[in-house]
């Protein structure tokens, strides 16, 4: 065990780097595909248009956003195990693993909808998706909050 955690110790900064690429990527899919969603309602089903938004929305989802969601996940449980960076008697790990969660969360909820619009499916107002949009950006603020300023 001693042997994982002084390599997790030394892989630290590579750990951390290839962590806030994965989140970037994440993030980037998350606030982009619901406008992709808000951009679809505009169309007619079956039309080129809406045939166009399937291919983008299919390769931001299965491409980008999960693979990032992955890595995210796996370099973030790699640096909860390195030693000496989580003080787990501190607040803001546990409001930032939240937020996490909701993000996660709102992934699911956009991988449903992203099946439905690719079934010519039921879609939602506009206004549903331009609200969604702002969930992810809101759990950024929090989370870059709860890293950097470490409130509590």
């Amino acid at each position: 065990m001693q042997v994982v955690m002084d390599f997790l110790a030394g892989f630290y900064p590579w750990t951390k780097a290839l962590h806030i690429m994965a989140v970037i990527a994440w993030m980037a899919g998350l606030l982009y595909l619901p406008r992709l969603f808000v951009y679809h309602c505009d169309t007619t089903v079956g039309a080129a248009d809406s045939e166009r938004f399937k291919v983008m929305e299919r390769r931001l989802l299965r491409a980008i956003m999960n693979p990032a969601m992955i890595a995210a996940y796996l370099f973030g449980i790699g640096l909860l195990l390195t030693p000496g960076i989580v003080d787990w008697h501190a607040g803001w790990i546990y409001v930032k693993l939240a937020a996490i969660a909701v993000l996660t969360g709102m992934h699911h909820v956009y991988a449903v909808w992203y099946l439905h619009f690719a079934a010519d499916g039921p879609r939602r107002s506009p206004k549903v998706y331009r609200i969604a949009n702002e969930v992810p950006a809101l759990m950024m603020i929090v989370i870059v909050i709860m890293v950097v300023v470490r409130p509590f």
